[in-house]
């Protein structure tokens, strides 16, 4: 079984492409599993849903989150996909198992350190995508787009000299928001390089009419295969990002758009401005997104209030 486990984690490397963190997620989770195995003398060939739904009880019960729970299974269930594949076991015993119900609770946003981790555990991703990946989370984040108005954006859309974006938004409104040079440097990138590379993919792989070849050739963010982004494929690239990265944070682009107006509010912004970058009709839409987090708010406090401080009293 070792071997299985080690010729599993390797093809994730090599072929896959999976970050040092996401690899040494799945050999954790592998581990947990087999170990709980050992301890009830269930052998691998006799898993059933029975000692799959024991296992999950156990890890319950030792205070493991429904969370960390959903991510085990999802492991598990792709490693017995390898072993059928190998010949190992006849079927795959996680594919009708349920994931525990977690609540959906998005948190309010994103802390900026969180941020900088999961755009920097996506740079250093080896794979193709990469740059692609990158470039969505640097707009989503940096310039608040909904999903909808991301995957709506052609190449024109984006001002590289000047740094601004061209959204049409709810109500075919037009908006200008402006963007960082490291997401221009990023864009630009992507632009010249890979998405070059998909279209030529798109267009080798199939007979299209013109109307296809200019849809696919205007948009700015492709698919793997080189197609117009659609909403629900942004969905999969971000969790695929966060199985990449191992950054498991209910990534999708709602979540990213509200951590973009939160931390334009810490750090000063007028709640008119956010509105206008936001695209929102009334400010009352805008104040949805704007609250402060706790300890945002517990900072801020102390600052304006030097004596808050707890001091240290001399025995």
């Amino acid at each position: 079984m070792n071997k299985a486990i080690h010729d599993f984690l390797e093809q994730l490397k090599t072929e896959q492409h999976y970050s040092e963190q996401t690899i040494k997620s799945y050999a954790f989770d592998l581990e947990k599993f087999f170990k709980f195995l050992y301890n009830e003398g269930i052998a691998m060939d006799d898993v059933d849903q029975i000692v799959i739904r024991n296992f999950l009880t156990d890890e319950l019960n030792n205070g493991i989150s429904k969370r960390s729970c959903k991510r085990r299974l999802c492991s598990l269930k792709r490693f017995y996909d390898y072993l059928m594949k190998q010949g190992v076991v006849e079927d795959n015993p996680f594919l009708f198992i349920e994931s525990p119900k977690t609540e959906k609770k998005y948190p309010h946003a994103l802390y900026k350190d969180q941020i900088e981790e999961i755009l920097k555990r996506n740079a250093e991703r080896t794979d193709e995508l990469k740059l692609r990946d990158q470039t969505i989370l640097m707009i989503l984040y940096y310039c608040g787009l909904r999903a909808a108005e991301l995957v709506s954006l052609n190449v024109q859309d984006m001002n590289l000299r000047t740094r601004f974006l061209r959204i049409i938004g709810k109500g075919n409104k037009e908006r200008l928001v402006p963007f960082t040079e490291e997401t221009r440097d990023v864009t630009k990138a992507y632009i010249e390089t890979l998405r070059n590379k998909l279209i030529e993919k798109y267009m080798n792989s199939r007979l299209t009419g013109s109307n296809d070849k200019k849809e696919a050739s205007s948009a700015l963010i492709l698919n793997a295969n080189g197609e117009k982004l659609t909403t629900r494929g942004l969905e999969y690239i971000l969790d695929q990002i966060e199985e990449k990265t191992g950054t498991y944070v209910d990534l999708h682009p709602h979540l990213l758009r509200h951590t973009f107006a939160t931390h334009l509010l810490e750090n000063g912004a007028d709640l008119r401005v956010i509105q206008e970058l936001m695209g929102h009709e009334s400010i009352n839409a805008t104040q949805v997104y704007t609250h402060v987090s706790a300890e945002a708010m517990k900072q801020t406090y102390i600052d304006s209030f030097p004596r808050a401080r707890k001091k240290k009293v001399d025995k």
